[in-house]
């Protein structure tokens, strides 16, 4: 039976105060670190007691990192792994989505796995990566359909996600993620409303997210990517990737 999954965008991170695009893999801010204080408080009486957390999964941003260390330390605590993945990063192409080289993580997080990650992470634009991890339509809606296959053969009861608003949103659910703020999804039978993919069930009282912090909006998925290769940096970034 596949798990269910709690999707979390990161925290506030230093480039969401000031909207600061061309800071290179930001760390979290004092108001980020005070959300994921917030989130756990909420989120460890109310949903972690009725899910049997098998693994956590982070892209390997710094921000989402941190925020899965202080939200869901608790979990890590009594040896749930943590795992990063290259899949689950931002979608834009600018400095704020851009990661750190994993020599460089490593020592800064030892506690997190970074033996899956793939080896040409951070690259996003060379040949090879630019098909898997650009930010064209293509790409991000083809990467959204990898990690969701990649989880639904999870064989943990319940797995949790720290992500980024963008990918979240155009690549996965649809749905639209405030700093810190969560939602709860079940796997659909099968692949999906006509065969589209692998699909997602949101659970009830989800819509606004589960810290009630999110637009209870859907869009589709893939909405706004340019088809195409080019840069998305700057005020694009927001759209594109909600960073």
């Amino acid at each position: 039976m596949p798990p269910t999954v709690i999707l979390v965008r990161h925290a506030q991170a230093l480039h969401n105060v000031e909207k600061d695009y061309s800071l290179h893999d930001p760390v979290l801010s004092e108001l980020g670190r005070q959300q994921c204080a917030e989130l756990k408080a909420h989120i460890t009486p109310t949903i972690l007691k009725d899910l049997d957390v098998g693994l956590i999964i982070v892209s390997p941003s710094i921000r989402t990192i941190e925020t899965a260390l202080l939200a869901f330390g608790d979990l890590i605590g009594k040896g749930v792994p943590i795992v990063a993945h290259a899949g689950w990063q931002g979608n834009s192409l600018s400095p704020c989505d851009t990661g750190t080289p994993l020599p460089t993580l490593t020592k800064l997080f030892p506690q997190i796995d970074f033996s899956t990650v793939d080896p040409l992470y951070p690259d996003k634009t060379s040949p090879a990566a630019a098909p898997i991890y650009g930010c064209t339509r293509p790409a991000i809606l083809a990467r959204g359909q990898a990690v969701l296959r990649d989880l639904r053969a999870r064989p943990e009861k319940a797995v949790v996600v720290v992500s980024h608003s963008g990918f979240l949103r155009v690549g996965v659910t649809g749905r639209f993620f405030m700093n810190a703020d969560f939602r709860v999804v079940e796997f659909l039978e099968g692949d999906g409303e006509g065969g589209g993919g692998v699909g997602l069930r949101l659970w009830e009282g989800m819509e606004a997210g589960g810290m009630g912090w999110s637009w209870d909006r859907v869009v589709p998925l893939g909405d706004g990517l340019p088809e195409e290769d080019g840069a998305v940096d700057g005020a694009a970034a927001e759209v594109v990737d909600g960073v």
